[in-house]
């Protein structure tokens, strides 16, 4: 006896969203949420939450299908916002997941970051656009050439920065970015920057001790036993802002100066590649110049 195969259903391709929010820790929560998207034929793929007992605050990321969604995308969000109102929550952070974000990273001289950012993008580990390069100095011209992405260079001098620093923000808004990646941007950027557009730097975990030039140096004089590099997101406080990622590197006496750098460099490709990912995929709420940074 043959065996006749089911007919085939036409697949629907999942739409995911992933939803953020924070506010007062209280009971029903996330009960509240799981409800509301059931209710709307929403899938929950995967969720998470913490409480801050300290702040007395909760936060919850949550992904979601909406493919089979019963309403509209207009309808949900009111739900959700209804339900933040209910528990005095801030207002939500949602995005439908159907546009990639799009990301300016902006360079001087020094290569290593933007090499293992656009390394990583072409490698699909970045899901993500990186749309355009701005720098300083021309000199990583050819890199981005090599990748075909626009690569501008502005110079700045004390003089001519705030005018400098508005032809930049004009390209972002006319490149729609969504996000700025300084890869060892060599320049401090105004606080009107960072209120335009989350900016996430790279540096070394030296300060505050060794500010200035040639950190490694200094260091290595001084004998260290630990190195690490630190990601956070820019703002008017220049290296005070939130930090989303951290990594250190033992260090002994048989390291030398150009050890040390080599290991500090390795440290910052991976520690801004980290930080970057947890960005676009959404996976951080800033709070109290904090950040909570949910599992990747």
């Amino acid at each position: 006896m043959s065996l006749t195969p089911p007919p085939t259903t036409k697949s629907t391709a999942a739409s995911t969203g992933i939803l953020r929010v924070c506010g007062p820790d209280a009971n029903g929560i996330v009960a509240a949420f799981a409800q509301l998207l059931y209710g709307h034929g929403c899938g929950i793929i995967d969720s998470e939450n913490h409480a801050d007992h300290e702040a007395i605050l909760f936060f919850e990321r949550i992904h979601f299908d909406y493919s089979q969604m019963k309403t509209d995308r207009h309808t949900l969000q009111n739900g959700i916002e209804e339900v933040c109102q209910r528990f005095s929550m801030q207002a939500p952070q949602l995005d439908w997941g159907d546009k990639r974000k799009k990301l300016c990273v902006m360079v001087s001289k020094y290569d290593h970051c933007l090499w293992e950012l656009l390394l990583r993008h072409r490698a699909g580990e970045l899901n993500c656009e990186i749309a355009l390069i701005l720098s300083n100095h021309p000199d990583l011209k050819e890199i981005a050439d090599s990748f075909g992405i626009p690569f501008h260079v502005f110079k700045v001098t004390k003089d001519t920065k705030a005018e400098v620093e508005a032809q930049e923000l004009a390209l972002l808004k006319e490149h729609e970015i969504d996000l700025v990646v300084l890869a060892r941007y060599m320049q401090i950027i105004t606080d009107q920057f960072c209120e335009a557009y989350p900016v996430i730097n790279i540096h070394h975990s030296f300060l505050p001790a060794f500010i200035g030039g040639k950190p490694y140096h200094r260091a290595h004089a001084r004998g260290v036993k630990l190195i690490g590099a630190t990601a956070h997101y820019a703002t008017a406080d220049l290296d005070e802002g939130p930090i989303i990622e951290q990594d250190i590197a033992r260090i002994s006496h048989r390291d030398e100066v150009n050890d040390l750098i080599r290991k500090g460099r390795l440290l910052e490709k991976s520690t801004l590649v980290t930080a970057v990912k947890a960005h676009i995929e959404d996976r951080i709420i800033v709070y109290n110049n904090k950040c909570v940074v949910f599992d990747g």
